[in-house]
């Protein structure tokens, strides 16, 4: 059964579900989106019985209610702050992925080129600008809003947990770290910096960040493979996840 812990990296703290029963070879760093958490958790279960692997599953500090230090002002911050988490574990192998606000945080670990990190998985990612294809902006949206620009059928959506009009608490945590608009000018030039192996997976449904978005986010990454993922959305982690696993172990 996964445990729960909250680990102490200098003046930050951050928790992480475990499924640390399973064999500790070719661990996994799942990281969340602007979804928080519970978008990640039943695929992180279906990864660690499929793959018998360790699986990492991190809320982002400020998500969920949890305490967030204050040198965590940006996306590149909280890529060291999960670098660190791999080194006080002594992992070794890791493969990070992550979905949405994940992906991008991915891309972000990758580029530190840490000696754990053995490849990367972006789904769905965000943070890079490309002409013509701009991210749609939640920034004011509520949660029932992104839900249906999150799902090729919406209907099939988890219902959203306390509704109310505005951006949620989390989407509010997402902002404190990519800033408004969600993207780094930079980003889409600093990829071409990644050495290790990365797969990028879309859903073709995604109405948050269109599949052309994605096509571009690959083709910044050296050597990357890019996979489209059918009659899923923003979320395949969560709509369809045995494809998303099936097109992950595949990669």
């Amino acid at each position: 059964m996964p445990t729960t812990t909250t680990h102490t990296l200098g003046p930050a703290e951050v928790t992480v579900r475990d499924n640390d029963d399973h064999d500790r070879t070719d661990p996994f760093l799942l990281l969340h989106g602007g979804g928080g958490v519970a978008t990640m958790t039943g695929f992180a279960d279906l990864l660690a019985e499929r793959t018998r692997s360790r699986v990492l599953l991190p809320t982002h500090p400020g998500f969920g209610g949890t305490p967030k230090a204050a040198h965590l002002t940006g996306v590149t911050a909280l890529a060291r702050l999960y670098v660190d988490l791999l080194d006080r574990l002594g992992l070794t192998g890791v493969t990070v992925a992550g979905n949405s606000f994940g992906g991008w945080l991915a891309a972000e670990i990758a580029l530190l080129k840490s000696p754990r990190v053995r490849r990367a998985v972006i789904v769905d990612g965000i943070g890079i600008e490309v002409a013509g294809h701009p991210l749609t902006d939640i920034s004011g949206m509520s949660v029932a809003e992104i839900r249906t620009l999150s799902f090729h059928d919406p209907g099939r959506a988890p219902a959203p947990a306390g509704g109310g009009p505005g951006p949620s608490p989390d989407v509010r945590a997402l902002i404190g770290y990519t800033g408004p608009a969600m993207t780094d000018p930079a980003l889409a030039r600093r990829l071409s910096e990644i050495t290790v192996p990365v797969h990028v997976l879309w859903g073709e449904s995604d109405g948050i960040a269109g599949p052309e978005y994605g096509k571009a986010y690959a083709a910044a990454i050296p050597g990357s493979t890019f996979t489209l993922l059918p009659r899923t959305g923003h979320l395949p982690q969560v709509e369809t996840p045995g494809e998303l696993l099936d097109a992950m172990l595949g990669g």
